[in-house]
This record gives structure tokens, sequence and C-alpha cells, in this order.
């Protein structure tokens, strides 16, 4: 009997899961974070198996907006706690589906009015099988799911997100890099005008006044120069933590962004936003939750119908064998789970309502970023006309330079006019830009750098 309990007692502690502890260290978990570089063989393994174009030659000699993507999806940390969560939801399926363990109870018994002789002690022992009924196990199989599901499409809501935040960090960096090359050019001339009126004040030419001008504009020019370098500096430091990596690893790194790049034609179509309404992720996880709610209703329903317990039961009495059994059900006199049921349709309710507050939130987003589409695409074309008339004068200045018309002080004055026209249609692509990311944000489209995730497990 010992030898029987022992086996049973090893085959049950068998099955039984172990803890293994698995302690964080900061200190290594820094230094991971801080050893990531974009010549990570497992991003480059990562880029060949998702990339449209699989990358050949390695590191890349140039990274786009798609390939920064991809590097974000392998490196940042939101999208591995997204994943986390998912992983969480599809381990509730599992909970879910567990069914309640027998119940065994013994023990002694002992009978004080046992005669002379006859053994008084009456050992017994029963079970209690539970039987779930109304499918509850099912219903909540079904809860779990869907809960899983609403995991599944936030980790697509998660994914966007990285994105957009690495396409506005990326045009936000060209933007700054680019400013601060124009300013520079204007510096640079600026200087060298205040040079040569330096000269000619020295030679009795001009008057202090003219020169205290040109100081004035240089130091001018200088303080913005200084500003543009620190948004250089910052909107590098901003574009690397958006894809997860720090801001050391973007040295030597050449990325490439036009922003005068067209935008895609079907972004302003009805189609798209139809396609928006219904299929943006977080819509279908608006969605997936109403689903959930409507699921744990079912659950508070079917908990309306008692269980069963199976009691088989078995006592010794003396000598002699006796079994017995029996069955429990809980009368649902008092008590018929209304109130949780009560909870469950209210949750439903709410859950259809931010279902249909978050289509209408999402018709907001793209009335508003269509109505900024436009009106920074007529500043552009605006913006466009202005450059070209800038860069007919600097032409004219040239050649009027040639031609002895002019001297070398009006071509540099016409440089930094120039300058100052780029960087008029620079504000203008950049606006432009931004309402692109807009558009986009508001359809979620497009969608090509997100396909690497459509396969995607937890």
């Amino acid at each position: 009997m010992k030898r029987t309990i022992i086996i049973l007692s090893g085959c049950l502690l068998a099955g039984c899961a172990h803890f293994e502890s698995q302690p964080l260290a900061p200190d290594k978990s820094a230094a991971q974070l801080e050893s990531r570089r974009l010549e990570d063989a497992g991003l480059k393994l990562f880029l060949q198996t998702n990339s449209i174009s699989k990358p050949t030659n390695w590191p890349l000699p140039q990274w786009d907006l798609d390939s920064l993507t991809l590097a974000a999806f392998y490196f940042h940390p939101s999208l591995q706690v997204a994943r986390a969560q998912w992983r969480e939801a599809l381990a509730g399926i599992k909970t879910a589906a567990g069914r309640p363990n027998p119940t065994v109870t013994v023990g002694p018994g002992y009978d004080f009015s046992a005669l002379s002789g006859v053994n008084p002690w009456l050992p017994f022992g029963s079970m209690d099988v539970p039987i779930e009924t109304a499918g509850k196990r099912g219903k909540r199989m079904s809860q779990a799911g869907k809960r899983a599901e609403v995991a599944r499409q936030n980790f697509f809501v998660a994914a966007w997100s990285v994105r957009a935040n690495v396409r506005a960090s990326l045009v936000e960096f060209i933007v700054a890099r680019d400013r601060t090359v124009l300013v520079e050019t204007q510096f640079t001339a600026q200087s060298e005008i205040s040079r040569r009126q330096e000269q000619r004040l020295a030679a009795g030419d001009i008057s202090r006044a003219e020169v205290n001008v040109s100081r004035i504009a240089l130091g001018r020019l200088q303080l913005e120069l200084g500003d543009a370098q620190a948004r250089r500096a910052e909107a590098r430091a901003q574009l690397a933590a958006s894809i997860g990596v720090p801001a050391r690893a973007l040295d030597g790194v050449k990325l490439a962004f036009s922003l005068a790049a067209s935008a895609p034609h079907d972004l302003t179509d009805a189609a798209a936003r139809r396609l928006a309404l219904c299929g943006r992720a977080d819509v279908r996880a608006a969605l997936a939750d109403y689903a959930a709610a409507e699921a744990a209703l079912r659950l508070e329903i079917a908990k309306q119908y008692p269980d069963l317990h199976l009691n088989p039961g078995y006592q010794f009495d003396q000598g002699e064998h006796k079994w017995t059994l029996g069955f429990t059900f809980e009368l649902p006199l008092l008590n018929q789970n209304q109130g949780p049921i009560a909870e469950a349709r209210a949750q439903r309710e709410v859950a259809a309502a931010k279902f249909v507050a978050r289509q209408a939130e999402i018709i907001g987003e793209i009335d508003r970023a269509v109505a900024q589409f436009r009106v920074a695409n007529a500043q552009l074309k605006s913006s466009g006309d202005f450059y070209r008339a800038a860069e007919q004068q600097q032409q004219a200045v040239r050649a009027g330079l040639q031609a002895g018309a002019t001297d070398h002080l009006d071509l540099l004055s016409g440089q930094i006019e120039f300058a100052a026209a780029a960087l008029v249609r620079l504000e203008a692509e950049t606006k432009w830009q931004t309402a692109i990311g807009a558009l986009e944000n508001a359809l979620q489209r497009p969608t090509d750098s997100l396909a690497a995730l459509d396969s995607s497990q937890p």
C-alpha cells in the first residue's frame, strides 16, 4: 500500500511545473542596449527574411524608411512588450481550457460503542468529481481566444506607432540636416561680406554704420547656425531612440529620404477611407474587444446553470465494505448569477460604444489630415514658384558679375537670398511631409513595411 502511494505521488509530481529563477541584471541589460548597432548579424537575418528587396550588401550602403522601420521592428522595446502581452493572452487560453480536478477526502472513523473484540476503527474515503454544465469550458476558451485576438491587434497598433515615429523622426532629422547646411551657406557668405566691408571701411570707402549692419546680420546667422546644429543633434538622437538603438549606432550611417517624394495617389480616395474605418489595427482591436465582451456575457449566462458533482464514497465498517454514490448540485434559488450577467451586459455596451467612438475619432483624424494635406500641397507649389524665381535671380547676378555689371558683394548677397528661398521651400516641404505622415497615420497606409509582421508569432 505504501509503495502504491509513493508511486502515485511520484507520477503526480512528475507532471508539475518547476520554478526557474530568471533574475534581471540591470547592468547586463544596459550593456546590451548600449551595444546595439545597425550592422547586427541578427538584424541582417531579419532583413533578409522580411524585406521586400533582399539586402545583398552588408552593412547596407544606405538606410531608407523601410529598412529603418524593419530595424525598429527588430530592436524597439515597445514591440517586445506588446509581443509579451500577446503571449500572456495566449497563455490565458490554456488556463481557460483547464478542467477542474476531482478532490479526494480520506479519514479515520471510530465507533465508541463497538463490542469487545470488534475493531472500532472505521476508515473511509470519498471523491468529488466536478462536471461542468452548459458548455462553460468552451465559452471560457472562446472568451480567452477573443482576448488573445485583442492582444494580437494591439501588437499591430504598437507596430504602426513604431513605424510612424520612425518616419516622423527621419523627416525631422533630414530637415534639420538640410537646414543646417543652408544656414551654414548663409553664414559663410555673410562672413565674407563682413570681411570685405571691414576692408572697405579701412580704406574709407564705406561708413561704420554699414559695417555694423553687416556685423548684426552675421551675429544673427551665427545664433541661427547654433540653433540649427542643436536641432540636428537632437533630431539624430530622437531618430536613434525611435529605432531602439543608441545615438552612436547612427555614426557613419547614410540615410536616404527625399522630402520631395510624391505622396501615394490613393491616400485620399474613398476606398482608403472605408478601409481605414474597417481595417485599422485599433479598429480591429476594438472589434475584438467587443467580441470578448460578448463571449464574457455568454459565459455569465451559462453560469446560471449549476455544475454537477459526482460523489462516490467508500467505508470499511467492522469488516464490511460499504460503497456510496451521490450527486451534489447547487440550487439556484437565491442567486441566479443575475448581477454578473448585468455587469457583463453593461461591459458589452461599453465595448460597443468604444468601437463607434473609435470610428468617429478616425473620421475626424482623416478629415483633419486631408485638409492639412491640401493646404500643405498648395503651400509647396507656392514655395516652388518662389524658389525658382530666386534661382533665376541668382543666375542673373552671376551673369552680371561676369559682364562686370555687378560686384562680388552682390553675388554673396544673392547667395544669402537664394539660401533664404531654399529655407522657405524646405519649410514647405516639411509641412507637406508632416501632412503626408498625418494622412498615413489616419489611414494606417501604406503598410508595405508592415508586411513583415503579417505572419508574426508571439
